[in-house]
């Protein structure tokens, strides 16, 4: 199996940088993470500058010199960087190009036409699903709100039983399914194999999908009970051009990486040989960076050029698509260098011995530990960063599919109950003109909800494979 490696990521951590003992690490864990959660929940400092700061309180308490502790932060933050940097620009470009080319509202449009009464909540779930592979959880509830909002309106539904289910097709896709970059990471951070987490993510995602969007609406719909808010219907990208791109392009283009992907684990499963020709270049042919390229090329000829894109427009659409990333990057960039400081001052080395001692299994233990992140931080990308520089020593001796379940678990956790902290939570909160006793009934029992499922459905399959 051809797997993303840890070397690549992060300077071997031949000696820890402190000799400290378990309870000076514990102290030291908890102290660098209270900081993280106070910069960020009680000053609002961005995520980068909590990150950082974190970290030098880490090595602080653990005793590590100073210069030791930054070169390992730097050395993990230009690692990660390196390891997913092109990956989230390319996502970043082939969603700015779906959305600016009007290829997303084709999609929208045409299943939608074909869908009505009692599938519409399982059309939108779909929709939401496909959009939100290629486009970062914010962009997509930006893209689709306009389509919730429509449908509830003209088509007399309930605003949860239609959102809901949009909603967490984009969840489920931001936290389980690559190439986002939490999932990314993760993948990274325990040198777990891409495409077999891609295929794993896709299992798990899609009756997670199924129970928290169309069946919970139901209930949603019930226990809040609220129109459609006129005010907050923006305009749709494709408004205004003269034409879009077809249905069956938009849908090829966006589907392009997935399945250069996982014919690339497909085929190292059946083929287990690095030296046979074709592995060789499905290995080439199915890596991320060219996958995602793939797609983006394509994209300017199944995409652009059918909306009316010239060359130059074409141009200034990569250079929007890559400015709003800037922060993401910063913010993976410096989990890398929290996670590359924990295991080189020996807490990854920690928390393994500790997890044999207690016997707690390692697929668990990631969930818990990305569910308390994310409950302190608000920050799903912040929670999945961290907890994979917490238990990336757990997927030493694990197999392929083990360790990709094992980022499957992180992610999963990281989604745990969308509260005040949590920029997301006022999202979906002003769009869709709801109460914050409203959105917490709503939005983050939903959450909860997929955090809890896809972790279950984590555990089962760690059993059967």
């Amino acid at each position: 199996m051809t797997r993303l490696s840890v070397e690549m990521l992060a300077a071997d951590p031949v000696e820890p940088i402190t000799s400290a003992g378990h309870a000076q690490l514990g102290i030291a864990v908890l102290a660098g993470i209270a900081v993280i959660v106070l910069l960020i929940t009680k000053f609002k400092l961005h995520a980068f500058l909590a990150l950082t700061i974190g970290t030098l309180a880490l090595g602080a308490f653990a005793g590590a010199p100073l210069d030791k502790a930054i070169a390992s932060f730097t050395t993990g933050l230009g690692s990660t960087v390196a390891g997913v940097g092109v990956l989230i620009a390319l996502g970043a470009i082939l969603g700015k190009m779906l959305a600016d080319s009007g290829g997303a509202d084709q999609v929208v449009d045409t299943i939608l036409a074909k869908a009505g009464g009692r599938a519409m909540p399982w059309a939108m779930v779909l929709i939401a699903s496909v959009i939100g592979l290629p486009l970062f959880f914010e962009v997509g509830v930006v893209l689709l709100i306009p389509v919730v909002l429509m449908v509830a309106r003209r088509g007399n539904y309930s605003l949860m039983r239609i959102g809901i289910p949009a909603l967490a097709g984009l969840s489920v896709m931001h936290g389980l399914v690559p190439p986002h970059p939490g999932p990314l990471v993760a993948i990274d951070a325990v040198g777990a194999d891409l495409g077999v987490t891609l295929a794993l993510g896709v299992l798990v995602a899609v009756p997670t999908v199924i129970i928290a969007g169309p069946l919970f609406s139901r209930y949603a719909a019930r226990w809040v009970d609220v129109p459609a808010p006129d005010k907050m219907i923006p305009q749709r990208a494709s408004e205004e051009l003269d034409r879009r791109p077809g249905f069956g392009a938009t849908l090829f283009t966006i589907m392009l990486p997935v399945v250069m992907m996982l014919s690339k684990a497909l085929l190292d499963i059946v083929v287990d040989d690095p030296e046979n020709t074709v592995q060789r270049v499905f290995d080439v042919v199915g890596s991320p960076m060219i996958a995602l390229l793939a797609a983006v090329l394509l994209g300017i000829f199944t995409l652009l050029r059918p909306a009316g894109f010239a060359r130059e427009r074409v141009s200034g659409l990569v250079e929007k698509g890559l400015a709003p990333i800037a922060g993401i990057l910063l913010i993976v960039g410096a989990g890398g260098g929290f996670k590359q400081t924990l295991i080189d001052s020996g807490v990854g080395q920690m928390v393994l011995e500790i997890s044999e001692d207690w016997s707690i299994p390692a697929l668990l233990l990631a969930w818990l530990i990305a569910v308390a992140i994310r409950l302190a931080t608000g920050s799903a990308t912040v929670a999945t960063v961290s907890a994979a520089g917490l238990v990336a020593p757990l997927a030493a001796d694990m197999s392929t599919s083990h360790a990709a379940l094992l980022v499957l678990a992180i992610g999963a956790g990281s989604l745990f109950f969308s509260h005040v902290n949590d920029a997301g939570f006022w999202l979906v909160k002003e769009y869709f003109g709801l109460t914050v006793g409203q959105t917490l009934k709503t939005w983050s029992v939903m959450e909860t909800i997929i955090s809890v499922v896809a972790g279950g459905l984590v555990l089962l399959l760690s059993l059967v494979i």
